[in-house]
């Protein structure tokens, strides 16, 4: 038993602060300000200057892409094609016993020269290995020659399909990342993904919703993903969402909830100039991006998978996207009423009026990235070129989707930002007329994660008869001058400290198969 005394944030319905949590083998048994005489005796964590919140949820994520992007080379923070070129060449002499190299994160707006790194220059430093550089949004790539050669046959007729410069887009590019996913061994994917939450663990997350579905052959990486998730034994929660239009594949599965990105996504993105708008865009490329399936199409899916009690979400960025996702949904729920089914949209970046109103009546939350604020990969001059002032000023408009009682939750999309909760909320509460408070911030960071998988009433909040997942924060966000200056200082899951999840990978791929647990 612990007495944590100092600064609790309980992220309760009235968003409380209170002086003392007590935890008894896992779970909250007391949460106030006058501690009972019979908690005297629990051994006492002063916090002092620090915080006590719940632990972080991340309602947007690419799993399996961000457990290999880690285990590969991040190209991000570099600030030249040149500089890109110097890393491959170091990541080639250090992956020598490998065929297929991938790297992730090229941007045209963050380097020096205001363009993708190019097929030539990749075989300049990589003639003799398969190399794919995914671009920051995860929405396309640029491949060398020795890969282009390899699929040449099965993409040239597809949309996207760029062979001079080596980007590929839409359908060529899913092409390109199914075969990247096939060429990945499956123990090793396991060994990534036991990195990859030990690092997510180290920013305070406790929950991820995972989309799963990426080109593996038979879907095995969703299949992974739940055993993997049944093989934890930390405390680390993983909700998988297969991306498929197929009902099939959730139900074949036991899994109550279908959706996410690649197939589930109606629309492309702003970096690749792929989201649907229902304005052309304004720059010289102009266009109105790419809806990839037709109206009829979404909504037969919504109602079969509302019908068969699925959770379901979809990727739409572009305000055409996002009027398909909502009205879908609503002729879904109009088809067959659900009270509590919490259906939701991802990322929700240019949203309608028509939209909002459908969400705030048919009670459809949204998956949001404030990460992409202010995105040093996609900044505020590039949005207003290609859309104009007023659009990119309704980007992201957290404060009116929460004026209008919708519940919004954060997630990363990683790979295309690195799980961190603290720049998520630092981002809300700073993002213009469209701010929040620090209070709705933590509670999208929070509670709403772990409502919108039906976890709260275990988690999400520190109440007593929950479990104790919590973080201990440097500093209390209520009162921070500086948000961005908060350190996760420590992770507890079950009210115990937070344990790798690195093991030997053939006993927790036993364990995760036969194990009964509910945890995926």
């Amino acid at each position: 038993m612990k007495c944590y005394h100092g600064a609790v944030l309980s992220v309760n319905r009235e968003d409380k602060v209170f002086e003392y949590l007590v935890e008894d083998q896992g779970r909250i048994v007391f949460v106030g300000n006058e501690l009972p005489k019979m908690y005297d005796s629990a051994e006492r964590v002063e916090l002092g200057e620090k915080a006590l919140i719940p632990a972080f949820a991340d309602t947007h994520q690419h799993f399996a892409s961000f457990s290999t992007f880690q285990a590969g080379l991040n190209v991000m923070e570099a600030e030249s094609n040149e500089e890109i070129s110097a890393m491959i060449r170091d990541f080639v002499k250090r992956s020598a016993n490998k065929k297929t190299l991938i790297a992730f994160g090229a941007s045209p707006y963050s380097v020096r020269e205001r363009r993708l790194i190019s097929r030539a220059e990749l075989d300049t430093v990589c003639p003799d290995k398969e190399i794919m550089v995914v671009k920051y949004d995860g929405h396309a790539c640029i491949v060398n020659t020795k890969l282009l050669e390899k699929l040449d046959a099965k993409v040239k007729d597809l949309r996207g399909y760029h062979p001079d410069t080596g980007e590929m887009n839409q359908e060529a590019f899913f092409r390109f990342s199914d075969y990247i996913s096939g060429s990945l061994s499956l123990p090793e994917l396991f060994r990534n993904m036991q990195d990859a939450v030990d690092f997510m663990a180290s920013r305070g997350i406790g929950l991820v919703h995972t989309v799963s579905g990426v080109g593996f052959p038979a879907n095995a990486d969703i299949t992974m993903e739940k055993i993997f998730a049944k093989s934890l034994q930390n405390g680390f929660q993983l909700r998988v969402f297969p991306q498929s239009l197929k009902v099939k594949v959730a139900l074949s599965r036991k899994l109550p909830r279908i959706g996410g990105c690649f197939e589930c996504a109606l629309d492309g993105c702003f970096g690749s100039h792929d989201a649907a708008m229902n304005e052309p865009y304004i720059d010289e490329e102009g266009g109105d991006g790419v809806l990839y399936y037709s109206d009829e199409k979404v909504t037969a899916f919504c109602k079969e998978a509302n019908r068969a009690g699925l959770q379901i979400e979809m990727h739409a960025i572009g305000d055409k996207a996002f009027d398909q996702a909502t009205r879908a949904l609503k002729a879904a729920l109009d088809d067959y009423p659900r009270e509590d089914h919490r259906h939701g949209i991802i990322h929700d970046c240019l949203p309608t009026e028509e939209g909002i109103r459908i969400c705030r009546d048919y009670h459809i939350q949204m998956a949001v990235q404030s990460a992409f604020i202010n995105w040093k990969q996609e900044p505020d001059e590039y949005l207003v070129s290609i859309m104009g002032e007023d659009r990119a000023a309704r980007l992201n408009p957290l404060k009116t989707f929460r004026d209008n009682g919708i519940v919004v939750s954060f997630g990363s999309d990683a790979p295309c930002t690195a799980p961190d909760p603290i720049v998520w909320m630092d981002k809300a509460v700073r993002n213009g007329a469209e701010a929040v408070t620090v209070q709705d911030a933590l509670r999208m960071c929070t509670y709403n994660g772990y409502w919108t998988s039906f976890d709260e009433k275990e988690r999400g909040s520190l109440e007593a008869g929950k479990i104790a997942d919590m973080v201990i924060l440097s500093g209390n966000p209520y009162t921070a001058e500086d948000i961005a200056s908060l350190k996760v200082e420590e992770l507890l899951l079950g009210g115990q400290p937070y344990r790798s999840a690195r093991e030997k990978i053939g006993g927790a791929i036993a364990r995760g198969i036969t194990s009964g647990s509910k945890a995926y």
